[in-house]
């Protein structure tokens, strides 16, 4: 089984120097006042507690005075690869871009990667971003509230990462700067296929079960905790509409958040907004017909279906549906705020 990421070492992301911040009118004739300035807020992460409880951390475990992997059987590969959402640490003023330095013990062949998020208040939570080396997490929006995700890979053999610590640095917002207009979710007609394999275990350690109600996309960025809507799509078929949160990461591609604009898109720049990467090389044979980890792509899938939801939408084979990502939306347009921690999945509609 392919990597879900590409390797990253566990290396220091240097924080950018912050933005300065609008000022008051000067006095005629007189030199412009100083611009007031915040500063930037470093801070450490508790990494022996989950974000909100157990369910926040799948495959992983604090032992030894570090966070590892807990089990590596992944698919008979003999690697292991484990997450944990972080407890969320909030902010007096806003920010708009998060920066982490990892302390770990990478073993050859071994992964550790760093997303980061954001709300304002009990508004909804950003996309996860992916702070890289070199590379803030740059967040859509002001937030006040900042949240990380570890993402740990085992090596070839097995041996797990450590990670010891984790510091974050925020950059203040440049208030200056209009607040964008509020907006419609994102709808696009991508083609579906049934995910299936009931007993497995999805990318946010849920278990699958028969007639199970979730969805993958290929794309981390909208991942939602195990047990949560944080991250919902309204998906319409030939029979009805359903409500179900992205639970799983897949088919295909892991970098391909493809209801994203083409400027913000984390790979595939140069595809449209909505026109996912498999699709694309399945059609016309972009990117060599292949998808992000060099295979030859054999359906133009751009979504997943659990059982429950891809007979509950009245799809028998696999098909096109129409998907509204909606936590592209602002709350009071699509009527919920998408932020719902805990919902019951398979809404009908």
């Amino acid at each position: 089984m392919a990597p879900r990421r590409p390797a990253v070492w566990a290396v220091s992301l240097m924080a950018l120097a912050g933005p300065v911040l609008g000022t008051g009118p000067a006095s005629a004739g007189s030199p412009a006042a100083p611009a007031a300035v915040r500063d930037s807020v470093t801070w450490s992460v508790s990494l022996d507690e989950g974000g909100a409880g157990p369910d926040d951390d799948d495959n992983v475990h604090h032992c030894g005075d570090a966070l590892r992997i807990r089990g590596t059987g992944l698919a008979g590969t003999g690697r292991g690869q484990g997450s944990a959402v972080l407890p969320v640490h909030r902010l007096t003023h806003g920010v708009d871009r998060v920066a982490a330095e990892v302390q770990a013990d990478v073993p050859p062949g071994a992964q550790v990667l760093v997303d980061v998020r954001g709300r304002d208040g009990s508004g909804p939570w950003t996309e996860w971003r992916e702070a890289t080396p070199g590379a803030p997490a740059d967040l859509p929006r002001t937030v006040t509230d900042v949240q990380a995700r570890l993402i740990l890979w085992s090596g070839p053999g097995g041996t797990s990462p450590a990670v010891a610590g984790l510091r974050l640095t925020a950059d203040p917002a440049d208030l200056s700067v209009p607040a964008r207009e509020a907006v419609a979710p994102f709808t696009a007609r991508v083609f579906a296929t049934r995910e299936g394999l009931v007993g497995g275990t999805t990318a946010n350690g849920h278990v699958i079960r028969p007639d199970d109600h979730f969805v993958a996309l290929p794309s981390w960025r909208g991942l939602s905790r195990k047990g949560t809507g944080e991250y919902s799509v309204r998906v319409c078929g030939p029979a009805r509409c359903e409500t179900v949160p992205v639970w799983d990461v897949g088919p295909w591609n892991i970098r391909d958040d493809h209801w994203n604009p083409s400027s913000v898109r984390e790979r595939f720049k140069d595809l449209p907004r909505g026109l996912p990467a498999a699709q694309a090389a399945y059609e016309s044979g972009y990117n060599g017909g292949r998808d992000g980890f060099g295979r030859r792509v054999r359906n133009r899938a751009g979504i997943d279906l659990a059982d429950g939801t891809f007979y509950n939408v009245g799809l028998h084979d696999n098909g096109w549906v129409t998907v509204t990502y909606l936590w592209t939306g602002d709350a009071d347009i699509r009527g919920n705020s998408g932020a719902r921690e805990r919902e019951a999945p398979g809404t009908v509609s």
